[in-house]
């Protein structure tokens, strides 16, 4: 037998992935919908959100940000090697590097 199907809210697993980054200084990456995706940058304070087949929609970046409480965040685009990424940083945010092999989310 398998185990029972638990439903966790978005907006649990987007804070607990987010404690996850703060604590273990490792990005942390969530499949958040249908070919949606974000990766929380460690500190927990910035975040990726991408899509394989296209790009994110603004509004998605700005529900992520609001469930992860982020103050005053800024928008912008990050172009991988064949990804196209929206790009959320929490105003006055410290630059934490991404953690040793970490990858940049093209793969």
């Amino acid at each position: 037998m398998s185990n029972p199907t638990v439903t966790v809210p978005i907006r649990e697993a987007l804070r607990y992935a987010q404690g996850r980054a703060e604590r273990l200084a490792r990005t942390q990456q969530l499949e958040i919908g249908e070919d949606l995706f974000v990766r929380i940058a460690p500190g927990g304070r910035k975040f990726l959100l991408f899509c394989l087949d296209g790009e994110p929609d603004r509004s998605a970046a700005e529900g992520v940000a609001a469930a992860l409480g982020l103050r005053n965040p800024a928008y912008g685009w990050h172009q991988g090697a064949t990804l196209r990424s929206l790009t959320v940083i929490e105003e006055g945010a410290a630059d934490v590097p991404e953690a040793a092999g970490a990858d940049d989310g093209d793969s």
